[in-house]
């Protein structure tokens, strides 16, 4: 059986537009268990508790780069995100606007 080939950031964004409040919080905790940025430089000692910053926009505790654990994780290569620094710039689809 053929592999189903992997879907664009911008498909993957017009799919979650489509969800109910309800099912996009479905989908978060889903991508919160295989986020790692509660294992990010700039993330730990914050005191933050969120994650997946990559969907629901940046942090209003986290402040200070201190790196970037983005490129290396899986909910990234899961939408097809193309950026980086999410909890201090913005979430993907905030990120794609500001080009």
């Amino acid at each position: 059986m053929a592999k189903e080939p992997q879907k664009t950031f911008e498909q993957n964004m017009e799919a979650m537009s489509k969800l109910t409040p309800a099912q996009m919080q479905a989908q978060i905790k889903e991508l919160d268990k295989i986020c790692v940025c509660g294992k990010c430089p700039t993330y730990v000692g914050t005191g933050e508790k969120k994650l997946t910053f990559c969907a629901i926009g940046k942090s209003a505790v986290i402040k200070k780069d201190k790196g970037c654990l983005c490129p290396t994780c899986p909910v990234q290569k899961n939408l097809a995100l193309r950026w980086d620094r999410y909890c201090l710039k913005g979430s993907g689809m905030q990120q794609s606007v500001m080009k």
